[in-house]
């Protein structure tokens, strides 16, 4: 049930969130004896980062990508793994699918927020742009202020994994990479099931029982569901639970999440099309939002959304 990690990339412009997310990539590469692609897209409409105007366009672009290279090489002298620098100029959703795609990379890795005035890796349009264009799985990384993977010898860990299910397609994989995972780290792995029920202001006495008894019966066969998704030798190397849980789905995961000390969330970018609340787009992008931990949003590779 191992996930391949072959080829990792991870994306910076050079602020410190964004070294954080490049500490993953390094942390993940070394964990999976992966090859580290680090990747900078240089924007020429905030030229200005690199100091310069973009008259004279040909030796102001060389200038820029020599800059980038060299901080890239700063970066990783710390880190004693196999990597490549990855430097482009273009569009930053569209570079990194194409490089993801051009590299076979196995996951990304880029932070929710980048530096004030550049937009291209800031949580939004084009992060969700990113999530569902790239081949592979994308994982956001928050900065390393109460990271709760962080331990306290500077190292990546994942002891408490949750998975969010709708028992789809996409929800299902996301299973997959959690009980991977939390193989690989020996984690506790929490399955949830966000169960959003109607909510009526005036419920008729005569229909209260039977509403209730098929409440019970629903909650009993979710909860059959999610352990069915659970093999038997998972046990063996993690410690699976898994929980139904009744409200708005991105507020219940994140809280849970908090909560339980989870240190990394796994979702499906696509879920059923009449349960939306975990999967498309604005969803998962308020769980990556208010979530206190890395989540990582998984759908079929090669799929585009």
């Amino acid at each position: 049930m191992r996930v391949k990690l072959d080829n990792i990339m991870c994306t910076t412009d050079f602020s410190e969130l964004s070294n954080h997310a490049v500490f993953y990539g390094a942390s993940l590469a070394r964990e999976y004896s992966a090859k580290l692609y680090l990747c900078h897209v240089i924007d020429l409409s905030s030229a200005t980062m690199y100091g310069e105007a973009t008259y004279a366009f040909e030796s102001q672009l060389t200038h820029m990508e020599d800059y980038a290279h060299k901080r890239l090489k700063r970066i990783m002298e710390k880190y004693s793994i196999n990597w490549e620098p990855l430097v482009t100029v273009g569009n930053a959703a569209d570079e990194i699918t194409r490089l993801a795609q051009e590299k076979q990379v196995d996951l990304s890795i880029t932070a929710t927020r980048g530096r004030a005035g550049l937009k291209r890796l800031v949580l939004g349009s084009v992060t969700e742009h990113v999530m569902h264009s790239l081949p592979c799985p994308l994982l956001t990384v928050h900065g390393p202020e109460n990271d709760p993977a962080l331990t306290k010898d500077k190292q990546i860990k994942f002891d408490r994994i949750l998975v969010g299910c709708d028992f789809s397609s996409d929800s299902n994989l996301a299973v997959e990479y959690g009980l991977a995972m939390a193989q690989e780290y020996q984690s506790d792995l929490y399955i949830v099931h966000v169960l959003e029920t109607p909510r009526y202001k005036e419920i008729p006495k005569s229909v209260q029982g039977a509403r209730e008894e098929i409440r019970k019966s629903l909650h009993k066969q979710l909860k059959d569901q999610l352990e069915a998704l659970v093999p038997e030798e998972a046990h063996n190397w993690c410690k699976p639970k898994t929980r139904l849980l009744s409200g708005i789905a991105h507020e219940e995961l994140v809280k849970f999440a908090d909560v339980q000390d989870i240190d990394l969330v796994i979702m499906g970018v696509r879920g059923h099309s009449l349960v939306e609340s975990l999967f498309v787009g604005a969803t998962t992008e308020r769980v990556i939002r208010k979530a206190g931990c890395s989540v990582m949003s998984v759908r079929p590779i090669g799929r585009q959304a």
